[in-house]
C-alpha cells in the first residue's frame, strides 16, 4: 500500500476541511484494521466500510474506533433504506427509490 492512501470517497460535513469528516471504503479484500489505523493517524472521525453488500460505520472516540449503528454526522440518515438502494442492480431505480422515500 505504501505511504499514501485515499478513500474511495470522502465528505466534509459543513465547511470544507483538510481532513474529511467521513471516509468511505469499498472493501474487496481484507484490510479493515490496517485501514482504520491509517485513518486514525489522519484524524478522520468516521469511516464507513461497504463490504459484501453490508455497511459498517466506525467512529473515532479518543484513541480508537468504535463500531456504531448510526452516523454521528448524519444521525437521521436511514441506513436500512440506503442499504436497500445500494443493493439494487439498477442505479436509476436505486436513485428513484431513494428520492421517493426521503
Amino acid at each position: 500500500m505504501g505511504g499514501r492512501k485515499e478513500p474511495d470517497d470522502s465528505y466534509d460535513i459543513g465547511a470544507p476541511k483538510i481532513v474529511p469528516d467521513i471516509a468511505i471504503e469499498v472493501v474487496i479484500t481484507s484490510g479493515r484494521i490496517d485501514t482504520l489505523e491509517f485513518y486514525k493517524r489522519l484524524g478522520v472521525r468516521e469511516v464507513w466500510f461497504w463490504q459484501n453488500h453490508q455497511l459498517s460505520i466506525y467512529c473515532l472516540r479518543g484513541e480508537n474506533y468504535e463500531q456504531i449503528t448510526r452516523s454521528t454526522f448524519l444521525p437521521y440518515l436511514d441506513l436500512e433504506l440506503l442499504l436497500c438502494c445500494a443493493n439494487m442492480p439498477d442505479q436509476y431505480d436505486a436513485v428513484t427509490e431513494l428520492l421517493q422515500q426521503i
